[in-house]
């Protein structure tokens, strides 16, 4: 009869325990998951801003080694990311090409100038720093105009914040969610050894000696649970990046990195917190209050 209540008490516990661990994997993994949406929205964000082209005029009477000293400045601005020289003939064939019919036919000449394309890196695509940019080329002597899409770069910037602030505050929503659903999960486990612990005190056990083991279990299920959502989340990126190989999902080492570790840490730092405190909490209840 002894045996059979002591197998029973084992798989009791053993079932206690899994529930844990699976309660901290799949919060963790839906954790994970968000810090990368996090990641590539900005990566999306950052590929949107680098389209954003400024073409760069020059005028009919500029020289060739001016030409060349623009070009090469550029290539050496810490702001830009590419830089391509189109001559008005090729303006013209691809503005040809674009409208489908060769337009100086009926006016008889090349209205076109010959420019550079720009291309900025994302941290400089803003209203304020493309127009310092611009009015920086614009004061050149050889420069005609300066033109880029202002409503489409305000936009843009706008819409980027917007969205960067509500991911923002999703994330922020739901690490409290996910805290509070591994707390729920460590606090219940603890609930059901209440009485053991109040036994345990009664008869002069100190709260530290008392605490440690409760501590050290959860931190090995927090860590079990931890390990649990980094495989889910490395099989979903391996599965994400063979099907869709042109997000680029895993090309960020570092950063993936740094998400796993922050994922793991986090795992460990709330088992810490949620055993400790609802111990102290079973701790500090009169005899009495156990039974409610």
């Amino acid at each position: 009869m002894s045996k059979a209540f002591e197998r029973y008490q084992k798989r009791k516990l053993i079932s206690s325990y899994f529930s844990v661990v699976l309660s901290i994997g799949l919060v963790l993994f839906l954790l994970g998951a968000l810090g990368i949406l996090v990641l590539n929205t900005k990566k999306l964000a950052d590929h949107f801003k680098e389209q954003i082209t400024i073409s760069v005029f020059l005028k009919d009477n500029a020289k060739q080694v001016e030409v060349e000293q623009l070009q090469k400045s550029l290539a050496l601005a810490e702001y830009t990311r590419t830089s391509t020289y189109v001559s008005k003939e090729e303006a013209a064939e691809a503005y040809s090409e674009e409208i489908g019919e060769d337009f100086m036919e009926f006016l008889g000449e090349n209205p076109l100038k010959n420019s550079v394309d720009i291309t900025l890196k994302a941290d400089y695509v803003s209203t304020l720093q493309i127009e310092e940019i611009a009015a920086e080329l614009a004061e050149k002597d050889y420069v005609e105009e300066v033109s880029y899409d202002r409503p489409l770069i305000a936009l843009l910037t706008e819409n980027v914040k917007r969205i960067s602030f509500w991911i923002l505050v999703a994330s922020a929503l739901f690490t409290g969610i996910a805290v509070l659903l591994i707390n729920s999960s460590i606090r219940l486990s603890i609930y059901s050894k209440r009485f053991i612990i109040k036994t345990m005190q009664m008869v002069g056990a100190t709260k530290m000696f008392i605490r440690r083991p409760f501590i050290w279990t959860n931190l090995r299920l927090g860590m079990l649970g931890a390990v649990l959502a980094l495989l889910m989340l490395g099989a979903s990126l391996y599965y994400l990046d063979l099907n869709f190989p042109e997000l680029g999902l895993l090309q960020d080492e570092v950063l993936l990195g740094g998400l796993f570790i922050g994922v793991f840490t986090l795992g460990i730092l709330i088992s810490f917190l949620s055993t400790y405190f609802a111990t102290q909490r079973f701790l500090n209840l009169r005899t009495d209050d156990l039974y409610y």
